[in-house]
């Protein structure tokens, strides 16, 4: 649980870049003056888009359902996570005895799930329980290149993370604590802060 008087909130992106590299989420916060919008952010804002109209002709049938009702950017928060975002895609299912929530995340790529999104997955999950109420026992991510969806279980391993991350980002910005850099350098070829990490490169 949060303290009442501490009012940062972090968006999910910036628990999914954690587990990246953490050093994107301090930059974004303790030096928030240095950070460029670059053309993968606004062609992912595009593609984003597009797929929301396309998924309003689509059955459910990509994800296993025979029924539900969708919901399109969805905003979702946390005051016990401190954390905000928005959400692809919800959809809702309603039982005999409970209303379950389903978050869908868009993907502009073909590579194995990643444990980012994985986490991203799990707090979309955590906040539409605290919001709406219900179940979120599973998620989605849906390939817009492969038009193809991955279930992604949502269980209390991946819950925990989230928790603990969303701590972890807090005391590294309220200490402004500049962390190690990622393990693979491989993740900061496209970075747009690669140029300040002069330890890592």
């Amino acid at each position: 649980m949060l303290d009442p008087e501490d009012e940062m909130v972090f968006t999910v992106t910036d628990l999914k870049q954690y587990t990246y590299c953490a050093r994107v989420v301090f930059y974004t916060y303790c030096l928030p003056l240095l950070r460029p919008t670059t053309y993968k952010m606004e062609s992912g804002v595009a593609a984003h888009e597009k797929a929301g109209k396309q998924e309003q002709r689509r059955t459910l049938a990509a994800y296993g359902l025979t029924n539900g009702e969708r919901h399109f950017d969805v905003r979702v928060a946390s005051e016990k996570l401190g954390l905000q975002g928005k959400v692809d895609m919800v959809i809702e299912v309603e039982t005999a005895d409970r209303r379950e929530w389903i978050p869908v995340d868009y993907k502009q790529s073909m590579q194995k799930v990643g444990q980012h999104v994985r986490l991203q997955l799990a707090a979309y999950g955590l906040m539409l329980e605290e919001t709406l109420g219900g179940v979120a026992r599973q998620g989605f991510v849906y390939s817009l290149l492969t038009r193809k969806a991955e279930a992604i279980a949502l269980t209390k391993r991946l819950r925990d993370q989230v928790c603990e991350i969303a701590m972890a980002m807090r005391e590294m910005v309220r200490r402004e604590t500049m962390p190690d850099p990622p393990g693979s350098r491989r993740v900061c070829v496209n970075c747009e802060f690669r140029r300040f990490c002069n330890d890592a490169l």
